[in-house]
């Protein structure tokens, strides 16, 4: 199972279109806030499901919340914004709470840079797909999934 993994999209649907452009066969996307219509653009491109959390520019209405699991391919997702967390000083806060909810994989946004923490828990940020502060160019992660298996992580940058 391949999910994309972006985050921090700001209303720049470009960055959504270019990513999708690239990542053309993914079985789930996930987003991880900052502009949570952008979460219901990318559902609009994609015929797969796509799940995302509000991030601290955004409130949570109906069903966007600031953080949720998602199981998949036995293994439990944790995905967050992470301002709620302190993760521009430290991963430390949003390690204990995906190990408090059981989760092999925690995802999160805000920093706007790209971050591999290996695990357990996996702790991966895709940085900012329209406003990145590690590369001149957005970015976003794929993620293949197994069973049983560590996840394989790959970080696209896109083309300007």
């Amino acid at each position: 199972m391949f999910i994309g993994l972006i985050s921090d999209t700001h209303g720049n649907w470009n960055s959504i279109d270019h990513a999708v452009s690239i990542a053309t066969k993914m079985d789930m996307w996930l987003h991880m806030g900052d502009c949570t219509p952008d979460a219901e653009y990318l559902q609009s491109l994609v015929s797969v499901p796509v799940y995302g959390v509000a991030g601290n520019c955004d409130w949570p209405t109906g069903d966007t919340c600031y953080e949720r699991i998602v199981e998949v391919a036995e293994h439990k997702i944790f995905i967050t914004h992470g301002h709620n967390y302190g993760v521009r000083y430290t991963q430390e806060y949003i390690m204990e709470a995906a190990e408090s909810q059981g989760a092999d994989i925690a995802v999160y946004g805000h920093t706007h840079v790209v971050e591999y923490i290996s695990g357990p828990p996996l702790i991966l940020n895709p940085g900012s797909a329209a406003r990145p502060r590690d590369d001149q160019r957005g970015s976003f992660m794929i993620m293949e999934l197994k069973p049983h298996v560590e996840p394989k992580v790959t970080v696209v940058r896109m083309k300007r």
